[in-house]
């Protein structure tokens, strides 16, 4: 009997595979499309990405959860679905610790606070104390329902102590785009969906969630030196596949993954969106989300947030 590394390094995918990634228009959009081409050389079978938003990320992450567990159907996942939405949500489609396989943590990343440029806000302080003295002025979009993005303004809403009305979107895209508009005058993303409106002037960063500051941007002071203590948010992506998926076929996709985190283009590419990459083992990515059910529960809890 062959010993099981060799049955790992034999599995490959027998037809095409569909990578669900359960946002629209969003850094998670843009990992699959990144990793997808270099599974396709290196399994043999073409790799089709397949956006299915809604629910803040649950519609995607049940249909894949609900999917039969052979190595053809792969999710990528986000805080939302995998972490938020277990507190946020009353009734969950799917439970993420028993019904989703772990592969890997891919990549993790602090977020930028961005806000509309002819809003008015000079600096993070500024706006705190603006939106302070107008509690029903303001509002801020969210890439969608139970996001890091959304749980970082509620965090911070609930840190500083004033208001601001919440406006999900399907994805960073529309949120954005409303956001340069002035239709919604502030929100938290990952650097790599607004970094290119702010260096060309269309958004202002004013701070970050990081325990440090980036060094693309050492002016901007992150939300603890500005008196937010011990401030910090995190937005992550891993890749999983359907719970029950066999051992050898999870092992081979994280070789493979793992393998591809670390090629210099993609290492490059994922750096220039602010990335930290992390290319883990399936229980560390297990045991990491474990830890965030726990962590943003006790956000939810304590700032009071609920799904609109």
């Amino acid at each position: 009997m062959q010993p099981l590394v060799v049955l790992a390094q034999d599995w490959t995918p027998t037809k095409p595979v569909r990578i669900v990634v359960p946002i629209n228009g969003s850094t998670n959009d843009s990992l699959a499309r990144i990793i997808a081409p270099k599974l396709q050389e290196a399994l043999g079978q073409p790799f089709v990405v397949d956006n299915k938003p809604g629910a803040g990320g649950n519609i995607g992450a049940a249909e894949v959860a609900r999917s039969v567990p052979d190595g053809h159907t792969l999710l990528v996942g986000y805080n939302g679905p995998l972490a938020i939405n277990v507190t946020l949500f009353d009734k969950m489609p799917f439970d993420p610790q028993k019904d989703l396989a772990p592969i890997t943590l891919a990549v993790k990343s602090p977020q930028y606070l961005v806000v509309n440029t002819d809003a008015g806000f000079v600096d993070v302080r500024d706006f705190i104390a603006k939106a302070k003295a107008n509690p029903t002025r303001y509002s801020y979009g969210s890439v969608a329902l139970g996001s890091a993005s959304h749980l970082t303004m509620e965090m911070m809403k609930s840190a500083a102590g004033f208001h601001m009305t919440h406006i999900p979107y399907r994805g960073a895209g529309n949120a954005i785009t409303d956001l340069i508009a002035g239709n919604i005058q502030a929100g938290f993303f990952v650097p790599g969906n607004v970094q290119g409106f702010v260096k060309e002037g269309r958004l202002k960063l004013i701070a970050t969630t990081g325990k440090k500051r980036f060094p693309s941007s050492p002016d901007v002071p992150t939300l603890n030196e500005v008196g937010l203590k011990d401030f910090e948010a995190t937005s992550w992506i891993g890749f999983l596949a359907p719970g029950g998926t066999p051992p050898q076929i999870i092992d081979r996709y994280n070789r493979e993954i793992v393998k591809i985190l670390k090629q210099p283009d993609v290492v490059k590419k994922l750096q220039e969106m602010e990335f930290e990459i992390v290319a883990g083992s399936p229980r560390q990515f297990s045991d990491w989300i474990g830890t965030e059910i726990r962590r943003w529960g006790k956000v939810i809890k304590d700032t009071g947030a609920k799904p609109e």
